[in-house]
């Protein structure tokens, strides 16, 4: 079953971000684009590449209205001691959710029950709450934060231009395509 336009459920978790532990609910994401990158656990071998990759192209997602919020069942209480001891994760400054109880795990379809962690799980979530791109990788496949935040971008240009789509490997400023009834006859 796909999850593509799935509106995601309320929410209220614990965050640590910015030295701090906050309250992150289903508000503070609607009216944005936001990213869940749902990860099987801190203290792990692939996890710290890929946040740090994350981490390392923050500004440029914060810079086209997206907020990152990466995810895993351990608490924040284990965040804050992961962002403390790893150098690569103190680049961290997206709020690092806590999902103890799986509820987003489950909600976005990524738990495995029987390791009590998620897969690698990356979600798109339009302004209205709702996924509007996703995929999910085996544990031991790490993910590249330079094409994710190129479909986040070509994610936000087809809602903004709905009559157009986005081929392969496009790029902002890049052509686009117009599909047609004309044209399908023509594949």
């Amino acid at each position: 079953m796909s999850l593509i336009n799935k509106e995601v459920n309320n929410f209220s978790v614990q965050a640590y971000q910015d030295n701090s532990f906050k309250t992150v609910t289903k508000e503070d994401i609607l009216g944005k684009w936001s990213v869940f990158f749902f990860y099987p656990a801190d203290f792990t071998f692939i996890c710290p590449t890929e946040l740090e990759d994350l981490a390392n192209k923050y500004e440029e997602f914060k810079a086209a209205g997206v907020e990152i919020y990466s995810v895993s069942t351990d608490s924040h209480f284990v965040h804050k001691a992961w962002h403390d001891a790893s150098d690569r994760i103190k680049k961290i400054q997206y709020p690092m959710l806590a999902d103890p109880t799986a509820a987003l795990s489950k909600d976005f379809e990524v738990y495995i029950e029987a390791d009590g962690m998620a897969e690698r799980g990356t979600f798109i979530v339009n302004p209205e709450g709702k996924i509007v791109a996703y995929e999910v990788l085996a544990g031991n496949v790490g993910r590249n934060a330079d094409e994710l935040f190129r479909r986040v971008q070509a994610s936000q240009f087809v809602a903004e231009h709905g009559d157009e789509v986005c081929p392969a490997k496009w790029q902002p400023g890049g052509e686009t395509l117009k599909p047609s009834l004309d044209l399908v006859g023509q594949l």
